[in-house]
């Protein structure tokens, strides 16, 4: 058979191509508040292995007989609480698009750059945003997990479901996907910027500012995991350039599940210890987080709050993320322009 047999007829469909394509990828989020979508959910979530690694065996049971029985109404009861009335979705989902849209809008004196989001559980999935962009011509990907430390249970279960999808395709695009960037002095200022900016709208000083991380389980630190080493950089780093001591800025923990020990210090803990000690005012910022969602909003800025004014203290703030601000884009924007070197 001569090379001609594979030549394309002249009628064969035109195949876009030449296009980089670049994906925003964050958490991921429930469609709604209500005990279907919640357990919907919770059950991709926590089906995870790299969320959840214990035994199969010993999990399911928990997961399906107790967990995905209990817990949907109550998350759903929180997300209530902090969701986007207006759109009628999580503020995590409509950060994300925001962010997106405004890279998008960074990046239009590149022709060739199409730029998407999409959400590790939840919609829009992942290899549904690696199928579109490939649809468009994409022929390179960069796959931009929204996470600033680097964690196996965020960072790499993004990286884990991209280079999934790529196991169904026969056309594969080429695929890069973003380190993390906890230590970039970009990220850092913007960090500080927010800090200054906020408490400069405070008619009194916090005595503390706490950064709370999102914890992870001890074990998985133990492991290899380097989380903690790169939230504890990146808290430093703000120190140094705030001026702060380890007194002032504090590295707490939050959002453990489970009966097995997690990172510590614990940010619900610390926020009670600080006010039974008789610390008055304090702020808490979440760094680990691109985004404002139940963590931040619902975690932080209300169960937080509430905890700190009951064990006696009297000035509570929550500093905002940087979502979508000035300050948050040119982060973005400066690590996917570093990312796309030598594709743009």
């Amino acid at each position: 058979m001569t090379s001609a047999a594979y030549m394309l007829s002249d009628n064969h469909p035109p195949v876009a191509h030449g296009k980089v394509g670049v994906l925003l990828v964050n958490l991921g989020t429930p469609d709604g508040t209500d005990k279907v979508s919640m357990r919907r959910y919770l059950k991709e979530f926590l089906s995870d292995r790299r969320v959840i690694e214990w035994s199969r065996l010993f999990w399911y049971p928990i997961l399906y007989g107790i967990v995905l029985n209990t817990r949907p109404a109550k998350v759903g009861k929180a997300y209530e609480t902090i969701w986007n009335k207006d759109l009628n979705e999580s503020y995590l989902r409509t950060y994300t698009r925001n962010q997106a849209e405004l890279m998008a809008k960074s990046l239009s004196g590149f022709s060739n750059v199409v730029v998407d989001w999409g959400m590790r559980y939840g919609q829009p999935s992942i290899a549904s945003r690696i199928e579109a962009l490939q649809k468009q011509g994409c022929e390179r990907i960069l796959v931009f997990p929204l996470y600033p430390q680097y964690a196996a249970a965020t960072t790499a279960t993004v990286n884990d479901e991209a280079f999934k999808a790529l196991l169904k395709m026969r056309w594969q695009p080429a695929l890069r996907t973003v380190p993390p960037y906890h230590d970039d002095p970009v990220y850092i200022e913007a960090l500080v910027n927010s800090i200054r900016q906020h408490l400069s709208t405070l008619d009194w000083e916090p005595e503390v500012v706490l950064t709370s991380f999102h914890g992870i389980p001890k074990s998985y630190f133990e492991k290899g995991d380097p989380y903690y080493c790169q939230c504890q950089k990146t808290a430093r780093l703000l120190r140094e350039k705030l001026g702060w001591s380890e007194k002032k800025l504090q590295v707490t923990f939050q959002s453990r599940f489970g009966p097995e020990e997690w990172l510590q210090p614990y940010t619900d803990k610390t926020v009670e210890k600080l006010g039974h000690d008789g610390v008055k005012r304090i702020a808490v910022i979440n760094p680990g987080f691109v985004s404002d969602c139940l963590e931040t909003l619902e975690e932080i800025a209300e169960q937080a709050a509430e905890s700190f004014h009951h064990a006696g203290g009297e000035k509570f703030t929550h500093i905002p993320c940087l979502n979508d601000s000035v300050d948050g884009m040119a982060v973005l924007e400066h690590v996917v322009r570093r990312e796309l070197q030598g594709w743009i």
